[in-house]
């Protein structure tokens, strides 16, 4: 599934793809920060590119950017809230817990490179993407709403303002 994730983002925007080999290489349950994806992807001190990969994918690259995270262990936003919050489901539905502060403890759920996760951290792979297709759609449903809300809202407002 990494080797089709690599090469579905890849052919979208390859100039990211040391980024999407890298992100597509940590497991469910483990996140890495957007500092550590950069260093292992060739370009130290570029973390700030990293989110620019990752916000360059399109939804049907199957590329796990939400187990990217920031170096206080919290989600950065952006967007708007609904992305935060899909980020945030997709990490629990693979075991990811937070604090109440919303931030994800880094000394456990870290990834490293080369270390196995522990028996009670593995999360079967079609159980994790199940939860994930579910919490997607959800989310999805929400987003369009909102926006259909708010493209409502403003015509309302256009018309009022033309009367």
């Amino acid at each position: 599934m990494a080797g089709t994730a690599t090469r579905t983002a890849a052919t979208s925007t390859s100039g990211w793809r040391p980024v999407y080999r890298v992100v597509c290489r940590i497991p469910a349950g483990q996140v890495a920060t957007y500092g550590q994806v950069a260093a292992l992807s060739g370009m130290p001190r570029a973390a700030r590119q990293v989110g620019w990969a990752l916000s360059a994918l399109r939804e049907e690259d199957d590329v796990p950017w939400h187990r990217v995270i920031n170096a206080q262990g919290e989600i950065s936003p952006r967007g708007g809230p609904e992305i935060v919050d899909l980020q945030r489901a997709l990490l629990e539905s693979e075991g990811v817990e937070f604090n109440p502060r919303g931030r994800v403890d880094l000394d456990r759920y870290a990834w490293v490179p080369g270390r196995r996760k522990t028996a009670a951290k593995s999360v079967t792979k079609s159980v994790a993407k199940k939860s994930q297709d579910s919490v997607r759609k959800t989310l999805r449903k929400t987003a369009r709403k909102t926006v259909r809300k708010a493209a409502g809202k403003k015509a309302r407002k256009k018309r009022g303002s033309n009367q």
